[in-house]
């Protein structure tokens, strides 16, 4: 799972939620590789592995519902909700209310 946008909230421990367009068949108790960067590599390159996240919970919501809680444990304690989603759907390529794999985790050391 890459943490491109998210390297240094995913290192120092304050992303703790993420959200993901995918990912279904993702469940509680599954432990992923997080990875810096993991599509656009050259030739050559490998990933960056950042470290292990166990996931704890994962569900299906519509992306606008976040709320101010859920923007800061995506990383973003001073965002409000709606330049979150702003920001999402510009890296994402997704409408406002489109449905999402909302996935809760905790970095294994």
């Amino acid at each position: 799972m890459s943490f491109a946008l998210t390297t240094a909230q995913f290192l120092d421990g304050s992303k703790t939620v993420t959200r993901r367009m995918g990912w279904r068949t993702l469940k509680a108790g599954d432990r992923v590789r997080a990875v810096k960067k993991a599509m656009g590599l050259k030739k050559g390159e490998h990933p960056e592995v950042l470290g292990v996240l166990r996931v704890l919970d994962v569900r299906r919501e519509v992306l606008e519902s976040i709320d101010s809680v859920d923007v800061a444990a995506e990383g973003f304690p001073r965002m409000d909700p709606t330049a979150f989603v702003t920001m999402f759907c510009h890296h994402m390529k997704c409408e406002r209310d489109a449905v999402v794999t909302r996935i809760q985790f905790r970095r294994e050391v």
